[in-house]
């Protein structure tokens, strides 16, 4: 099934992973969003859970694996084009993940990844809703990990 102008809506996962006060980001290599800061994740393959699919992404995108824990959100993000089309339609569903080691290793599905302190999300030019979704995540993890 295509990404872009699909014919039904792809089930992605993304991971709030918490770390000492931080979470883990990465800057968006393609579309849609190229260039933003996001939270790790991506398309689940068929055959696979979504917590499958969470660890499978963090391995390929950050080189770090990680505990899957609370469900933080779920996510509906369509992207029209100029014309009102659909051009990307995902459902994202975000877990809160820790790991044990900030360690980290870029992928290539990842134009870089970073950790970055909570309190500085704001200085950064972060994916629609994130902000957001990461409150979600440490209030469901108690304040963060």
């Amino acid at each position: 099934m295509r990404r872009e102008y699909p014919d039904a809506p792809r089930v992605g996962v993304g991971a709030v992973v918490l770390h000492r006060g931080r979470v883990l980001l990465v800057r968006r290599g393609g579309e849609p969003s190229s260039g933003k800061w996001s939270l790790p994740g991506g398309l689940v393959h068929l055959g696979e859970t979504t917590t499958e699919a969470l660890r499978r992404e963090l391995r390929e995108e950050c080189g770090v694996e990680a505990r899957v824990g609370e469900l933080a959100g779920v996510v509906d993000r369509i992207v029209r084009d100029g014309a009102g089309r659909v051009r990307y339609h995902y459902v994202l569903v975000d877990y809160v993940a820790y790991v044990d080691s900030d360690a980290l290793t870029v992928g290539s599905d990842a134009a870089e990844a970073r950790w970055v302190e909570v309190d500085r999300l704001g200085e950064l030019d972060v994916t629609e809703g994130l902000v957001e979704m990461v409150r979600r995540a440490m209030a469901v993890a108690g304040g963060g990990a």
